[in-house]
């Protein structure tokens, strides 16, 4: 389980950065149950120097029910410090795209207005991270039958939470 997950992780987070989504902090949160805390180690050998994992403390309140959230579930912030999804089972399997597409939406909206987090080249990253996903929509498009042919405008459409 460690490696799948750690493994899936790091991929994500290199595909994000070659992308150009850089100075995204990633800290995994390991569960204050017994069984997790005598696996920390593994935990924390199973991810690259990249990712933190914070071990909780068996005495302090637990940080998943702070949270409102579970063990399995992803908490992606903005750069500004706001909660813009918590995705739980089976959203946060990484075998799935909801994660990668909620962090690049957190990336790319610019709801704070401008600060000193700003990447410099958002604009241009995050357009051409749009422009991909809608290429992406149009391969998948059905093509219509018959003699009449009919252009669909496809749009992405972002729920917010």
């Amino acid at each position: 389980v460690f490696f799948t997950f750690s493994t899936r992780l790091e991929d994500l987070r290199v595909t994000l950065e070659n992308e150009g989504l850089v100075n995204i902090s990633y800290v995994v949160v390991n569960h204050q149950g017994t069984y997790s805390q005598r696996k920390f180690h593994l935990l924390k050998e199973s991810v690259s120097d990249y990712i933190t994992v914070y071990q909780q403390d068996e005495h302090q309140d637990d940080v998943w029910t702070i949270l409102n959230g579970n063990k399995d579930d992803f908490l992606i912030y903005d750069r500004c410090g706001r909660l813009v999804y918590h995705l739980g089972l089976p959203y946060s399997f990484l075998s799935f795209q909801y994660v990668e597409e909620a962090i690049k939406i957190a990336y790319c909206e610019n709801k704070c207005g401008n600060c000193s987090y700003m990447e410099p080249d958002i604009d241009g990253i995050c357009e051409n991270i749009t422009k991909k996903a809608d290429e992406k929509l149009a391969e998948v498009e059905p093509k219509p039958a018959g003699q009449h042919s009919h252009h669909h405008n496809l749009h992405r459409h972002r729920q917010h939470h």
